[in-house]
């Protein structure tokens, strides 16, 4: 299908159809990605504003790095060394950004919905890096890829996800692309971070470990929002990893293919081990390096291009 969004702000309303083309964008991409000229000419004279109010590494670096391969302009954003700080509203911010002939704003923000605002009052194309504990749309896109291009496929899959569910905009974008594709979710952790509420997303709950890894074949663990969370909400990190944190003696039980995965940061010898996350059945660096191309794939996509066939034609 030809791709007709203007902006990507959540995967609850994508069709299946539309991520798959994002998914066969990305694999054109890939490729590309593993050429000598690693470069193409698809942004050339546009300019993208990277609009970080909120930390991030890898998001941050992997956006910056597919706008180059696109050979775009690039402007990075700091909130600390803006007018932000003088208490400057977002939308003066970003109409301000506009009026420099601004083409692309990807915006990564505390506050769940401020990426749908900014789509309302601007003319720029307009991408989520991640709202708040609402949604973090590209981080489920190159999940999805990274299962796709290891597992062959999606639907039928058993995903299991487990951690802080109900301050993670991770999981609520993964629940949405996995569904959406066919895949069968879980999601395991403490009752105060897993709440009944997800199985209105087409989600199976469980609150024991063993019974939600044993027949998954991809294992997506979640660290723990602190900076979201009004309060503990579990007695320690010690009891969060004896009874929801995944080592070698807990691996034994799941299939021999399973995969494990994790957006990162990861908190080592929380809810995973060391020998865990850097073992043969991780994919945690893999997830990284397809991000590149999934988000070149989305930049191309808003700017009109039709899909996959036009970069393989």
């Amino acid at each position: 299908m030809n791709w007709t969004r203007r902006h990507l702000l959540d995967i609850e309303s994508l069709t299946a159809a539309e991520i798959v083309t994002v998914l066969d964008t990305a694999r054109a991409f890939k490729a590309i990605g593993q050429r000598a000229i690693k470069t193409v000419p698809a942004l050339r004279g546009k300019t993208v504003v990277n609009l970080f109010v909120e930390p991030s590494t890898r998001t941050r670096t992997s956006f910056e790095l597919a706008e180059q391969r696109l050979s775009a302009d690039i402007i990075n954003f700091t909130a600390e060394a803006s007018s932000l700080r003088k208490g400057e509203t977002l939308k003066d911010t970003a109409r301000n950004l506009e009026a420099l002939n601004v083409d692309f704003i990807v915006i990564r923000h505390s506050a769940a919905g401020a990426p749908h605002f900014l789509a309302r009052v601007l003319q720029a194309h307009v991408i989520n890096a991640g709202d708040g504990a609402h949604e973090h749309p590209t981080q489920a896109l190159l999940d999805l890829f990274t299962i796709r291009e290891r597992k062959g496929r999606i639907e039928g899959l058993n995903v299991t996800i487990i951690g802080d569910i109900l301050y993670s905009r991770v999981a609520r974008s993964d629940i949405w692309g996995f569904t959406k594709l066919g895949a069968r979710v879980t999601l395991c952790g403490p009752p105060t971070l897993v709440p009944r509420e997800f199985e209105q997303l087409g989600c199976r709950i469980t609150y024991d470990l063993e019974e939600a890894i044993r027949d998954a074949d991809v294992i997506n663990l979640l660290r723990i929002q602190h900076e979201r969370q009004r309060r503990s909400m579990f007695p320690s990190l010690t009891e969060y990893t004896q009874f929801f944190g995944i080592n070698p003696a807990r691996m034994t039980v799941t299939k021999p293919d399973a995969l494990i995965m994790h957006p990162g940061p990861i908190n080592r010898g929380v809810e995973i081990d060391s020998e865990t996350a850097d073992g043969e059945r991780s994919v945690i660096l893999e997830q990284v390096n397809n991000g590149m191309a999934v988000r070149m794939a989305v930049l191309f996509l808003l700017n009109g291009g039709r899909g996959p066939q036009e970069l393989l034609a």
